[in-house]
């Protein structure tokens, strides 16, 4: 059993608009306007506005924003840094407590004596 697929019948030229770059395009489309625009050849189109196209959007105009990792990074070494450091010092201070217990029983075992 085969389907058949048809393209739909309102299958017509349109014009698209991105009226914050001043650019239009005339293209297939199934989209539905009332509004319509004599195009370059004359022709009466269906007219669809759209707010962001190729003409302005960030990545194909080349305005795309950069996100700066370095700063990331340099958190995030820092953070690091910052927790070794805590490491060391909390055991240098179990090192030295360690220290003070053995003292305190070989003192304990000297005055037993």
């Amino acid at each position: 059993m085969s389907t058949k697929v048809s393209q739909p019948k309102d299958y017509r030229y349109v014009v698209f608009m991105d009226e914050a770059a001043n650019f239009s395009f005339l293209t297939k489309s199934t989209a539905q306007s009332e509004e319509t625009i004599k195009w370059e050849d004359g022709n009466e189109y269906p007219l669809i506005k759209v707010q962001i196209s190729s003409a302005s959007h960030p990545f194909f105009t080349g305005e795309e924003k950069i996100i700066d990792t370095e700063g990331r990074v340099d958190r995030f070494k820092a953070r690091a840094k910052k927790a070794e450091a805590l490491r060391a010092s909390l055991s240098n201070k179990a090192k030295k407590a360690e220290k003070e217990a053995v003292k305190k029983a070989e003192k304990a075992e000297a005055s037993e004596k």
